[in-house]
This record gives C-alpha cells, sequence and structure tokens, in this order.
C-alpha cells in the first residue's frame, strides 16, 4: 500500500537503589519507599547529671547506731552529718550499647542495653568511712574533699513510645527498670594533715542497685532520670539514690 510497517517499540526502565538510610533497609521498589529495621543498635551512649538521695534513716534507733558510730561522744548522728554537697554530686554513664526492638508499628518499642552506672557523692561533713567491719565514725579532721564512689554494670530495659517513628529526630518517650551491680566502691579524702586517701573494698554498701527509669527528650539530648528501689547501704542507712541530667543518644 506504500507504507512502511510500523513496529511497535517498547520502553525499558530500570529502578536503582544504592546505599542504606540510618535503621533502613533499601526495598528495591520503584516506589522509592523504605522500611525501617526491627532492631537498630546505638553505640556508647553518656550520661552527665546530678545525684543526691531520698534519706528516709531513722537516726538514733538501734539499726542507724549500728553502722553509724558515735566515737567522739556527740550523740547520735543526724540526718545533718551526712548533708552532700549537692553542686558537686554526680552521676555519670557510659552505655556500650542500646538496642531498640520494634513491638508495635515502631511507635512502640522495646528498648536494652549495657552500661556502667558511676555516682559521686561528695560529703559536706568529716565523716569516715571504716571497713572491716564497715560503719561510719565522725573525723576529727577537715577535709576539703571528701567523697564515696559507687560504680555499677548496669542492663536496662525500657518500653519506648515513639509518636512520629518517621521522624529520624523526633519526640520520645521511654520508662522502665534497670539491674545494676557494684563492681566498684570506694571513698576518696584529701586534708592538709593526712594529705589525699583512698580507701577500697568492703564499706557497707548494697551489692545491687534496682531503679526505676525513664527518659524523655527531641533529637541527639534528651533528659533522663532514675531513682533506686532499694538503700545504698546494706544496714543501717535508708538512703535512696537518684539521679537527673542529660542523656546524649542518637535516638
Amino acid at each position: 500500500n506504500g507504507t512502511a510497517d510500523t513496529v511497535p517499540q517498547k520502553k525499558y526502565s530500570i529502578d536503582i537503589t544504592i546505599g542504606e538510610d540510618n535503621n533502613h533497609n533499601s526495598t528495591g521498589y520503584s516506589s522509592g519507599k523504605r522500611h525501617k529495621s526491627n532492631i537498630s543498635t546505638n553505640w556508647l551512649i553518656f550520661d552527665l547529671g546530678f545525684a543526691n538521695w531520698r534519706d528516709n534513716t531513722v537516726y538514733g534507733s538501734a539499726e542507724a547506731n549500728a553502722y553509724l558510730h558515735d566515737v567522739d561522744g556527740r550523740g547520735d548522728f543526724t540526718s545533718g552529718d551526712l548533708d552532700l554537697n549537692n553542686g558537686k554530686s554526680s552521676n555519670v554513664n557510659i552505655w556500650f550499647f542500646m538496642q531498640k526492638l520494634n513491638v508495635v508499628q515502631h511507635v512502640v518499642n522495646l528498648k536494652y542495653g549495657l552500661g556502667l552506672e558511676m555516682y559521686n557523692y561528695r560529703y559536706s561533713n568529716n565523716i569516715t568511712y571504716h571497713k572491716n567491719p564497715a560503719y561510719i565514725f565522725r573525723d576529727t579532721i577537715g577535709f576539703s574533699k571528701n567523697k564515696l564512689m559507687a560504680g555499677y554494670v548496669t542492663v536496662p530495659v525500657l518500653l519506648n513510645i515513639d509518636p512520629f517513628p518517621n521522624k529520624r529526630r523526633g519526640l520520645s518517650f521511654s520508662a522502665g527498670v534497670s539491674a545494676g551491680y557494684l563492681y566498684n566502691s570506694h571513698t576518696k579524702q584529701i586534708s592538709d594533715e593526712r594529705g589525699k586517701q583512698k580507701m577500697k573494698g568492703n564499706i557497707g554498701l548494697n551489692p545491687w542497685r534496682i531503679a526505676y527509669i525513664a527518659e524523655a527528650g527531641l533529637g541527639p539530648v534528651r533528659l533522663y532520670g532514675s531513682y533506686s528501689t532499694n538503700p545504698l547501704h546494706e544496714s543501717g542507712l535508708k538512703q535512696y539514690p537518684y539521679a537527673i541530667g542529660l542523656r546524649f543518644s542518637n535516638w
């Protein structure tokens, strides 16, 4: 008929996805959608905060006096004898890792990890720990620095709520419990008469620390808090430590 046959042309397209977003897996679909991993890991998280305690000790009782020795004849200890320097009592934590496990649509997650908690309690008064046997007494020396340090290997477990899971640095809340085992404790004192002294060993601290924990924030910097459900010392004193501060974390 004088006309050339028309050959239908086929169209080809190739979709290529390269790389991986933070905590996201490449899908390979042309839709471009990405799906978050069900498990994400955050390495080396740091906490910096203030430490104190709620003191429920019954001073003057037989239990308290068994640990608080009146060696100078001034009478039974009072809560004032164990006052802390609040501005210099600190909590520093190093979490080796934390993982977040998706439970419901990445909005509800389970968080857990492993790390070290370190509490430094600075006493305002001149009290001294004694070991073997363990007790506290009022000292005759004036200390320029009088500190108790307690360090724990701790495993935290929290329920995390992330209302906006698609925002990398959105608002989130977490609450749960932690269990810590005392790996190090010592006192450190500095005075003109004795110089610098450091004492390690059994000074009557509770080997376990069980605590309620929580965190809340927006982005990489967030607030954290913890409250111990068991006292710092094994007997005599009923002081329940707590801490609040800043957590430096990717999520």
